[in-house]
């Protein structure tokens, strides 16, 4: 699965930068509050509007202060799978229910420093595990390739039948570092520069995926 990032993209042409990656398998969204990262990008009104702009599932990513409350808002908004950082959330389980309650997947994100497995327990409650591979905050930083271990802990307890999450990671995704991610077991890569940085960000799109699909086997 590959997720473009619009954090690379135009924000003043969304639609049109959404409709430029239309085989995209989830469009993804960051929404920074300057608080918890140290950068401010866009919020519900944004998603709510992109939301009606294009059928592609929306990946909300939120890297914010108090997730607990604001998190529900982009389940309700009609995102497919929201995230939020377990260094932020107060009840991340209480997140978890109250976003599959409103009606998307859940999603659990850690900083490259966050250690795993503290939180493969907590894990049980969610759909996605999202490991970053850059410091949150910003785009086109360069990939973290110390961040795969966690992958591959990930990706071991989940073809063991001990866990059930979808292995996403974001941060510094490219054709040159693809490859090692797929061959460490994930499943849905977020890609900012590589794509919209692109003279023609389809065709990057589709590249990445051969190349991630070839990599895993």
């Amino acid at each position: 699965m590959i997720a473009p990032s619009i954090l690379s993209a135009d924000f003043a042409r969304l639609a049109e930068e959404a409709a430029a990656v239309q085989d995209a398998d989830w469009l993804h969204v960051d929404v920074m509050d300057a608080h918890f990262v140290p950068n401010l990008t866009l919020g519900l009104p944004v998603v709510e509007s992109l939301r009606k702009a294009t059928e592609i599932p929306l990946d909300c990513h939120l890297m914010i202060e108090n997730p607990d409350r604001w998190a529900i808002g982009y389940a309700e908004a009609g995102a497919h799978n929201v995230t939020v950082h377990v260094e932020a959330a107060e009840d991340p389980v209480a997140i978890a229910k109250n976003l599959r309650a409103a009606g998307s997947q859940a999603g659990l994100s850690i900083k490259p420093g966050t250690p795993f497995e503290p939180y493969v327990e907590l894990l049980q409650h969610y759909d996605t595990l999202l490991v970053m591979s850059v410091e949150p905050g910003f785009g086109g930083q360069r990939f973290m390739p110390e961040v795969l271990d966690k992958v591959r802990v990930a990706r071991r307890l989940v073809d063991a039948g001990e866990l059930r999450v979808l292995v996403e990671i974001d941060g510094g995704i490219g054709a040159d570092t693809i490859e090692q991610a797929a061959e460490a077991g994930v499943d849905c890569f977020v890609a900012g520069s590589a794509i919209y940085g692109a003279e023609d960000p389809a065709a990057a799109l589709t590249a990445l995926r051969a190349s991630a699909a070839a990599a895993r086997g």
